[in-house]
């Protein structure tokens, strides 16, 4: 019987985040009315949502629930053949597998492998998705924010080494971290789509989600978007920004939905595909790395963050972090 370890699957980026909200209509103001997320189906007990670029059935779903929480994760696979390496490679690591066949979850999507992964995380892959109608030029269709797509997923985790390993065994690359002065990992950026990253692993207590980042096309949108929340009084969503960051160079609004869910509006980020594409370090006594102009960062960007459930719905337990970079003296010698 051969030893060797199941082919990890070929994962093409990441697809969508499905939600637990408390409140559909007061999620459907905040994503729809003031984001500019497009509705693809609604129904009494959930919201399918995309982008303008988005060519597929959605990249966001909002699901009513008793308690605001992550639901899942996906990511897109090349074939329908890597759903099944999904399968197997998560199934040799001992962790919990679920298939689920197309018709039995999540509306549009096909035949589907649901794993909780090593860091905690519920987590889709699947190839299969409905298709969806061209919006990209159907600019009297645009407001709010006018999001262009899903870009990536930021999630917590006490462990960013162990975070960082096990994503490369998927074969992502590593685009940015923040490291210690004796390179210990306090963060990372990941990506398989030619961008900064499509998961993003910030050290603290996890498994939980940080925050879902959607792109849109130019800076004037991240700004428009807080002129407008603040002319409507609701400048309390806002929660950091608008600035820039160090890392990726993007320039970001961080807002929080009625239920605290962490939404990064983003934009300006650079490629990364070519083959020797190398990894740039930033130091943790860098204040630039999170905003490029110095700014702090407000406390609850770092302590709060949002639970995520099982394959079974239930609430994950939650490990404390070792390395805390909120705690961390700025201001000392710059680059790592």
């Amino acid at each position: 019987m051969s030893t060797a370890p199941p082919a990890a699957p070929d994962v093409v980026r990441s697809a969508y985040a499905q939600l637990v909200v408390t409140d559909l209509p007061r999620a459907r103001w905040f994503w729809v009315d003031m984001l500019g997320f497009h509705v693809q189906y609604e129904d009494a007990d959930s919201l399918y949502l995309r982008g303008t670029d988005d060519l597929t059935h959605h990249c966001l779903v909002l699901r009513r629930g008793p308690t605001a929480a992550l639901d899942h994760i996906a990511y897109r696979v090349r074939t329908p053949e890597d759903v099944d390496r999904a399968e197997e490679f998560f199934t040799r690591l001992g962790r919990p597998v679920r298939r689920v066949p197309a018709g039995s979850g999540t509306l549009g999507v096909g035949d589907a492998v649901r794993v909780v992964d090593p860091l905690g995380f519920p987590v889709e892959f699947f190839h299969d998705i409905e298709r969806a109608e061209r919006l990209i030029q159907r600019y009297d269709l645009r407001h709010g924010a006018e999001i262009a797509r899903l870009d990536h997923f930021n999630l917590c985790t006490p462990d960013v080494p162990a975070a960082y390993e096990h994503y490369r065994t998927l074969g992502f690359g590593c685009s940015e971290t923040i490291e210690g002065d004796e390179h210990e990992l306090y963060a990372a950026w990941m990506y398989r789509k030619q961008t900064v990253h499509d998961v993003a692993f910030t050290g603290g207590a996890g498994p939980r989600l940080h925050h879902v980042g959607v792109a849109t096309h130019e800076s004037h949108q991240v700004l428009r978007t807080a002129d407008v929340f603040g002319a409507l009084r609701k400048e309390h969503h806002i929660e950091r920004g608008p600035g820039r960051h160090g890392v990726s160079n993007a320039f970001y609004l961080y807002l929080r939905d009625p239920d605290g869910h962490r939404v990064e509006i983003y934009t300006s980020d650079y490629y990364t595909g070519d083959p020797d594409h190398e990894t740039y370090r930033w130091n943790v006594h860098d204040d630039r790395r999170r905003d490029f102009w110095g700014n702090a960062v407000v406390e609850s960007w770092y302590k709060e963050a949002a639970p995520v459930l099982d394959l079974d719905g239930r609430p994950q337990p939650v490990t404390d972090t070792v390395l805390d970079e909120s705690a961390v003296r700025v201001g000392a010698d710059g680059l790592g």
